[in-house]
């Protein structure tokens, strides 16, 4: 039992670390794109590398983080640019309706709506941008589908990032090294787990 408690806790320890090193290289290389340009790329690999290592690959983290932002320069930019300058739009409305107090609430409370959805949506395509070969334009109406069908598994998303987005406020410094790498290695676990389950229900429904 003692040995069986040391290799979860091991493990435990080791997806913190890893999740720290995710982290680091996001905010490396996004920095290094100068952030418009490096945030896409920063993200699609990061994403990247984070199913490889629910897959159970091993590999160097730098090399292959290197490789993969290379390779996903404008992959990447054209998946998340839309996601964050739309979501950029909502926050800022948002924010701009709850300063005009009662008479803002209505539309306040849309922009809120709008900005859940948004995440939710976002918590499916980047995944799937990762683990199924499909071109960009056909990953929005797959993940809107998959958002819209599989209600349980988007609440559960949404959980997840309103938790990690919570932790991060009320403990900046952790938000800092953790929240990022933290956040992109659950949703891809979670998603993997989400497609996985949804091939298994597709191929029963095709044999029967």
């Amino acid at each position: 039992m003692k040995q069986s408690w040391s290799i979860r806790l091991y493990d435990a320890a080791d997806e913190v670390v890893w999740a720290i090193k995710l982290n680091a290289l996001w905010i490396v290389f996004t920095l290094l794109g100068g952030v418009a340009l490096g945030i896409g790329p920063a993200t699609v690999t990061a994403y990247s590398l984070a199913r490889r290592r629910c897959l159970g690959e091993s590999f160097h983290a730098l090399p292959a983080f290197w490789a993969g932002f290379r390779r996903e320069f404008g992959r990447g930019s054209l998946l998340v640019l839309p996601l964050v300058g739309i979501a950029s739009v909502l926050f800022t409305n948002y924010l701009y309706f709850a300063s005009l107090g009662s008479r803002g609430s209505a539309a306040r409370l849309v922009s809120f709506v709008a900005l859940l959805v948004l995440v939710i949506i976002g918590s499916y395509l980047l995944p799937m941008a990762v683990h199924y070969d499909l071109r960009a334009r056909d990953l929005l109406p797959k993940a809107s589908l998959v958002a819209l069908t599989r209600p349980a598994a988007s609440l559960l998303l949404l959980f997840v990032f309103v938790s990690v987005a919570y932790v991060s406020q009320s403990f900046p410094v952790l938000g800092a090294v953790l929240a990022a790498g933290g956040w992109i290695q659950l949703n891809t676990w979670l998603c993997l787990r989400f497609f996985a389950e949804n091939e298994a229900r597709l191929q029963l429904k095709g044999n029967s």
